[in-house]
């Protein structure tokens, strides 16, 4: 996946451990947990804890995990994927909090029915998790399946939404 020249990042300590979170001029760019798969290489970013956009990220992550937000209002920058993985990224962000779909729901609503291995692969390259909520998809028959941050991280999300939403 190519990110912007201009891409900065920060580390992060949230409450599931320390994320990367990256930002360049066109806005969030990048969530993600250390060691999780698919994760970047940031040699080539500056690092820059004091971006507005990485400020106002870990602001609204700090009330998402406090339960006070259950939905973020970020600009993001979701241009280093290929337009599939795009569209699949922008119907993500359609579910609802304290919700889930399946992968072959998703496929179904992106108007691709036939597409749920290509559209699972595409949920698994979210760069920007918990944000664009790929942990609220799950398996034909509601299982926890897939989720590059791990499992165990997967469940704390969806219990977190789950007592954070009415």
């Amino acid at each position: 996946m190519k990110h912007d020249p201009l891409t900065v990042f920060t580390p992060w300590q949230g409450p599931l451990g320390t994320m990367t979170l990256a930002a360049t001029p066109r806005g969030l760019s990048g969530v993600w947990f250390d060691g999780q798969r698919h994760g970047p290489d940031t040699s080539a970013w500056r690092r820059d804890p004091a971006h507005p956009v990485l400020l106002a990220a870990i602001q609204q992550l700090d009330q998402y995990f406090a339960g006070r937000r259950t939905a973020f209002d970020l600009p993001l920058d979701l241009h280093a994927g290929t337009p599939f993985q795009q569209q699949v990224w922008q119907a993500l962000r359609r579910i609802s909090p304290g919700a889930t779909t399946s992968y072959g729901s998703l496929s179904a609503a992106i108007g691709r029915p036939a597409a749920v291995r290509a559209l699972g692969a595409a949920v698994g390259r979210n760069p920007v998790s918990i944000v664009v909520p790929c942990h609220r998809v799950l398996g034909a028959d509601g299982s926890l399946t897939g989720y590059a941050g791990g499992l165990d991280r997967k469940t704390a999300l969806l219990s977190l939404e789950a007592a954070a939403t009415p």
